[in-house]
């Protein structure tokens, strides 16, 4: 499990009315490896409106279709949730979701 790898989620939460949503790892890695029982994410969405707290992503890291990274709502997974791989973000697009994130929450 790394930071910037996407993952298929069965009923994240029982507000999201999709069955499965998918999320990317945004929890340093230090973080990742350790004991700890969760880890935090982005979800991704089809809606993409380029908001500097958004990230586009696509077939290129593995989605059937083009969608956003939405950095504003970080929720906090169970490692054991992140079962179903679907792919991982370039080099360039985890830059890109560290200025995101930077951006999202609030730390220039």
């Amino acid at each position: 499990m790394r930071r910037g790898e996407l993952y298929r989620v069965r009923r994240p939460s029982s507000r999201d009315p999709k069955k499965f949503r998918v999320f990317v790892i945004v929890s340093r890695q230090i973080l990742i490896d350790s004991r700890f029982s969760t880890v935090i994410c982005a979800p991704v969405y089809t809606a993409y409106d380029g908001l500097s707290t958004q990230v586009a992503a696509g077939i290129d890291e593995g989605l059937k279709h083009d969608s956003g990274i939405h950095c504003d709502e970080l929720i906090s997974l169970p490692k054991s949730m992140l079962t179903n791989y679907v792919g991982k973000l370039s080099p360039e697009k985890l830059h890109l979701l560290g200025k995101a994130l930077t951006i999202a929450l609030q730390l220039h």
